[in-house]
């Protein structure tokens, strides 16, 4: 169940695949997830009306505050963690970060991948929006089975007190470890996950206007930002 090393170094363009590969379906399924919803929990509201346009605006709404909880979360992650690891497509297994947020969940960066796909999965088709969670949360599962197979065989027993201690996904609601020694480096943080950041807000002007053009400007920003950004950190 493990990921590959090809699929760990080519991560973000698999995840990348797999978003495109939600969208597209809706060249097969024209039925937009929204309009799905609709049908499924206010049967009586008519496609075309403005009850129907008032429906749509408040569940991308509802969308948008997923993608930003997803940035929110990986930022904070990403300033212990630091960017030029987040980003890298070698695996590090050398040191074990046990500061928050990592003190509730193993995996708070694997985590935020679920939130993300709902929040601009509500965009996508019925079956897109269900294929975008499903095949997000496989895939980070079979990295993450990569990456406790590399940890364990480097750190040993202490991973092993860490795994015992500290959930591997879904978080406590308490921290589960003791604080480490690392500050948090905020800017760096926020620079790398810049791209998500832009993600959320793309869906939020899909929200306000109810035009896709928002977003096919907005998500293209978002990913010149994170080949720029990053880019730029990992060099220095």
């Amino acid at each position: 169940m493990r990921a590959t090393r090809f699929e760990f170094e080519k991560r973000f363009w698999i995840i990348c695949a797999i978003y495109f590969a939600g969208f597209f379906l809706s060249v097969f399924d024209h039925t937009p997830f929204i309009a799905a919803l609709r049908h499924l929990i206010a049967p009586s509201i008519t496609a075309g009306s403005a009850d129907a346009e008032r429906f749509a605006r408040i569940i991308i709404l509802l969308g948008s505050p997923l993608v930003f909880l997803a940035a929110g979360l990986r930022t904070w992650a990403a300033a212990y963690l630091r960017t030029e690891v987040v980003h890298d497509t070698a695996q590090h297994a050398e040191a074990l970060v046990a500061d928050v947020p990592f003190r509730c969940t193993r995996n708070p960066l694997y985590l935020t991948n679920i939130p993300m796909a709902a929040g601009i999965g509500v965009l996508a088709s019925r079956s897109g929006f269900i294929f975008l969670v499903l095949a997000n949360w496989i895939f980070v599962y079979r990295l993450i089975f990569r990456e406790e197979e590399s940890l364990l065989k480097n750190q040993g027993a202490s991973y092993q007190a860490y795994c015992r201690a500290v959930p591997r996904f879904w978080p406590a609601l308490k921290p589960r470890v003791p604080s480490g020694n690392l500050r948090p480096e905020w800017g760096q943080a926020f620079a790398g996950e810049s791209f998500i950041w832009i993600f959320g807000l793309a869906v939020l002007l899909v929200a306000i206007t109810l035009r896709p053009l928002a977003a096919l400007i907005a998500f293209p920003l978002g990913f010149l930002a994170h080949f720029l950004i990053t880019r730029r950190i990992q060099k220095q």
